[in-house]
């Protein structure tokens, strides 16, 4: 992998699966027991995890190392996908919304990764923000049945909540190319 300045010399918690971020029985990700019961629950579930992956994938960092831009030529780094998130966390609302867009929180284009920058009141606003919009979409979903449509463009709340997951899952996995690149941390 080509890193950004020296390649950090891989490193990981666990001590069973060397490839792994954490050994299984000490992943607060899993939940032993019955899986959830129906497809909203399911969905949810999946979304919940893959919020709580990216936190653990910027756990441990410091804000300069949460701003790097560890994988050139993009301008991606962990402290941009929390930014990243969070304003497409208000984008889903403004697709649902049947009133005015609520506009951009950081600003047109690329601007939640270019806005970017160390400084701990920037990752802390950065946090909020993820938090705040996470829990004004689930708000605005909450009670809709997977197949009502809603918004102008009449989006069914399934194919929301399914898009809402799989964008969580494909930033964890640049979540992880770029921990790895910052201090050598492997992703599981």
């Amino acid at each position: 992998m080509e890193c950004m300045g020296e390649t950090p010399a891989r490193w990981t918690r666990a001590t069973v699966y060397p490839d792994m971020w954490a050994d299984p029985a000490d992943d607060p990700r899993n939940s032993e027991g019955v899986s959830p019961d129906g497809e909203l629950e399911t969905l949810q579930d999946y979304l919940t995890s893959y919020r709580f992956t990216l936190r653990m994938k910027c756990e441990g960092l410091d804000a300069e190392q949460l701003a790097r831009r560890s994988v050139p030529p993009s301008t991606m780094s962990l402290l941009g996908l929390i930014r990243h998130l969070a304003e497409v966390e208000r984008d889903w609302r403004n697709w649902i919304s049947g009133a005015d867009s609520v506009p951009k929180l950081y600003g047109p284009g690329d601007a939640d990764f270019d806005g970017a920058v160390a400084g701990q009141d920037e990752v802390d606003a950065a946090y909020a923000d993820l938090a705040r919009e996470q829990a004004s979409t689930d708000d605005a979903l909450a009670g809709h049945d997977l197949g009502e449509r809603l918004g102008q463009a009449g989006i069914a709340v399934r194919e929301l909540n399914v898009h809402r997951a799989e964008e969580y899952a494909r930033h964890c996995g640049h979540a992880d190319l770029l921990r790895e690149c910052i201090d050598g941390r492997v992703g599981q």
